[in-house]
């Protein structure tokens, strides 16, 4: 990765309404499958939508604390890992961090995350894939094969870099 770009960049940081119309929205999402949105699943949820980027995990663990005080790192990774499976949060591998999803809809499993990473300043935008138009739905089906998720990854310069770069 190159050097930070000199431009701003969008700010996808969510208002706080926001924030907790989307986390009683998923727990209550959460409640109706059986499943509890614990305290710290909850936390973890709110650092990632508050974020508006992706966060890498030990970051999430140094802010966990509302009085500073970092979390256990199984607290998080459990989270996480829960959250991931939810729907509610991907994990861009390329860059080993977690985002919050963008989309915020009655079956956030339905689609696959697909993600355009800019390679000069880092910024990302989770853009709609129906996995449908994939095609790798119908080609895992004739495999036999169920896909629970999948996360896209592309790589290159946002339009801001390409312009100031």
């Amino acid at each position: 990765m190159n050097l930070p770009c000199q431009h701003d960049h969008l700010d996808n940081a969510r208002r706080p309404g926001e924030v907790a119309r989307i986390l009683d929205g998923v727990e209550a999402s959460c409640i109706a499958e059986g499943e509890r949105m614990t305290a710290p699943r909850r936390r973890v949820l709110e650092l990632l939508l508050t974020a508006g980027e992706p966060v890498k995990a030990y970051d999430l663990i140094a802010r966990y604390g509302l009085n500073g005080e970092a979390a256990k790192p199984p607290t998080v990774y459990r989270a996480l890992e829960f959250l991931e499976r939810r729907g509610v949060v991907h994990r861009i591998a390329s860059i080993s961090a977690y985002v919050a999803c963008s989309a915020h809809d009655d079956d956030l499993r339905a689609h696959a995350a697909a993600f355009l990473i800019c390679d000069c300043c880092g910024s990302t935008a989770e853009v709609a894939v129906p996995l449908s138009e994939l095609g790798l739905g119908a080609a895992a089906k004739a495999a036999g094969y169920d896909i629970q998720h999948t996360t896209i990854e592309g790589h290159g310069r946002c339009a801001q870099c390409r312009t100031t770069g």
